[in-house]
């Protein structure tokens, strides 16, 4: 029988469980004192979603606007404040650990606006961003020494950019209009911000790219010695730049663009991944996921601990998602330029106590809540915690999951007792083994969701 996993090795990129397209409507809106209530709060991660870019990428699905006017920027600031406000009166007292502050692009605001944010986060939130590890992503275009000051003034450990390729015409393929001057400007001022951290990432699959140009863009990132690089592959999804354009793979891939993925584009991305990942590894890298790989001499995080299965994650901003044990929750979302206007247009007009609800989300049962455990740490190279499930969930993952005997069947997996791993070409396969983990209940959603 043909299952999920004899398709395409990417069908989808399960960065969160469950998708944000399974949300719906909350009725009633649950009051956030009540959603928080009992809920650990100690060892918290916080998210603040910036929703502007100074350019929507071609391959971009983000819920984000390209160039606002600066007045909606200064808007969303206030209004940002105003929610902190209301989010830290309902959830009480709370602890972050880890911190992100993501987008859009955080540093398409100015230095001054920067540093407004920074004193919503520390002053209103109470984060301490060097404790909590704090990562900002940037962009070639807006990763200037002013802008990069305030980060690094505010205790900024991570910053994260997307330079995709080295070469200009592979970045425009991309839809993504950078110059190489302006990659380098940039990586030049991030080294000498000094960020305890910084990451590059790349993307494999683009028009006319090459297993020479997949090289020299690999040894280009690899010159500056990021402490991590991260390898995307290039997914063509409805509603972005590439996804509108139907020539966008020549032919015969062209068919990637639609359900039917090409056998061919598959294989190019497969070969590319591979070659990548040996690459790193030969230079010095761990690979801790199918797309994550750190330099070997860089320490895991250290501090107080944070688990992602285990903890909850408070989401400040327009875009932002929240989770607790049972309930994860959002605003609306959408991708299309129109739909997204509307939702931050709204967000700016709420009322101040429409912040202290939930709006949007989905309802973790007892099965969801082992599966989205599961989720998060298969697709991780250090694999699932076999003890550490049981002693959670009181039950085995064989018990609960006994069809990843597939995996182990096909050598995607292996087990020793204590943990379950992916193999290497299990990793290489981790977007089809995500999707192929989704439940039936989550499945349902996200197929009625209106792509908008």
């Amino acid at each position: 029988m043909v299952t999920v996993l004899d398709g395409s090795p990417y069908q989808g990129y399960l960065y969160a469980y469950p998708h944000k397209t399974a949300y719906r409507p909350l009725r009633p809106r649950p009051a956030l004192r009540d959603v928080w209530a009992g809920q650990p709060r100690d060892a918290l991660f916080l998210y603040l979603h910036i929703p502007f870019c100074e350019m929507r990428c071609g391959f971009c699905n983000l819920f984000t606007r390209a160039q606002p006017p600066a007045e909606q920027v200064s808007a969303y600031l206030r209004r940002l404040r105003i929610q902190a406000e209301q989010v830290t009166a309902a959830i009480g007292p709370a602890r972050y650990v880890r911190a992100a502050i993501g987008g859009g692009t955080p540093t398409h605001l100015t230095a001054d606006e920067l540093t407004e944010l920074f004193a919503i986060t520390d002053g209103v939130l109470g984060l301490n961003p060097a404790t909590a590890q704090l990562s900002v992503e940037t962009s070639p275009a807006t990763a200037t020494p002013d802008r990069l000051a305030v980060l690094a003034a505010y205790g900024t450990h991570r910053v994260s950019m997307g330079v995709q390729s080295f070469l200009d015409t592979e970045a425009h393929a991309a839809g993504r209009p950078q110059r190489r001057t302006e990659v380098d400007q940039a990586l030049t001022a991030l080294r000498e911000a000094a960020f305890p951290l910084l990451n590059v990432d790349l993307i494999y699959g683009i028009p006319g790219q090459t297993r020479d140009t997949w090289t020299y863009s690999l040894r280009e990132a690899l010159a500056w010695s990021p402490e991590e690089i991260y390898l995307y592959p290039l997914y063509v999804r409805p509603l972005t730049g590439l996804g509108r354009r139907g020539d966008v793979l020549d032919p015969p891939r062209r068919t990637a663009v639609g359900p039917g993925r090409d056998a061919q584009w598959d294989r190019q991305r497969l070969d590319l991944y591979r070659h990548g990942r040996d690459l790193l590894r030969e230079a010095g890298y761990r690979q801790l996921s199918m797309r994550q790989f750190r330099r070997a001499d860089v320490p895991d995080p250290d501090g107080a601990d944070y688990c992602c299965q285990d903890d909850g994650m408070v989401g400040v901003g327009c875009g932002a998602r929240s989770y607790t044990a049972d309930l994860h929750y959002s605003f609306d979302y959408a991708v299309s330029v129109r739909e997204v206007r509307a939702i931050i247009d709204d967000y700016l007009s709420r009322p101040a106590e429409d912040f202290a609800y939930a709006e949007f989300g989905f309802s973790l049962d007892g099965g969801e809540q082992r599966l989205r455990w599961l989720v998060k740490s298969l697709l991780r190279a250090e694999g699932v915690d076999l003890p550490g499930y049981t002693a959670r969930f009181g039950s085995t993952v064989d018990e609960d999951f006994p069809h990843l005997a597939e995996l182990a069947a096909r050598g995607w997996a292996a087990g020793d007792g204590d943990r379950l791993a992916l193999t290497d070409e299990g990793l290489a396969h981790g977007d089809a083994i995500g999707p192929w983990l989704v439940s039936g209940q989550v499945r349902a959603a996200m197929a009625r969701a209106v792509l908008r």
